[in-house]
């Protein structure tokens, strides 16, 4: 880590694929820290009116992402807070800046065969339906998530910390990012 890695920080970003158990292990880890808590797509959809999947079919991903880093800029001034990202966000190159240099970015890592098999019932992602917003099928739903996991992946490594998460309870990972971050001593 550089020097600048090291100043203490109130502001904890998780990252990773979707399916990694950011929406569910930051408020947990927020109330363990004694931290707020802020879910991006949350914010979103609160801020537009609709879901991220209704945005994505009437608005274009542009105009999420647009919002997205808008909701990701005003967080960035918040203090004590645990930030759940979208499994995108940090893809765009601004968005990483703002993140990777207002707090400690921690990514919530994942095998391809573990989030398949968490997202395999799940039908409210934007990315996991075709453009008629129908569901993939079992082998369009692994094409997929592979090819999102080879273009995201390359990103996300480049978090502070990185914990594993596959088969893993929640309680345990959260016990080991609040290890991690007092050994760093990148929080207060």
């Amino acid at each position: 880590m550089s020097e600048s890695q090291h100043r203490k920080t109130t502001l904890i970003y998780l990252a990773g694929f979707m399916g990694s158990g950011k929406s569910t292990i930051g408020p947990i880890l927020a109330n363990t820290l004694g931290y707020s808590f802020a879910d991006v797509d949350k914010v979103i959809e609160e801020r537009v009116g609709k879901s991220v999947k209704e945005i994505f079919q009437e608005e274009g991903e542009r105009f999420f992402r647009n919002v997205e880093r808008q909701v990701i800029e005003e967080l960035s001034a918040r203090e004590h807070c645990v930030v759940s990202l979208g499994g995108g966000s940090i893809v765009d190159e601004r968005n990483f800046s703002i993140v990777r240099n207002s707090g400690v970015l921690v990514y919530l890592q994942s095998s391809p065969e573990e989030l398949l098999q968490r997202l395999k019932h799940k039908s409210d992602r934007p990315v996991l339906s075709d453009e008629e917003g129908r569901r993939l099928t079992p082998e369009q739903l692994r094409e997929r998530v592979l090819q999102l996991y080879a273009e995201r992946e390359p990103v996300y490594t480049k978090a502070h910390l990185r914990i594993p998460t596959d088969e893993k309870r929640v309680g345990l990972t959260v016990d080991e990012i609040v290890k991690k971050l007092a050994q760093l001593k990148l929080v207060e």
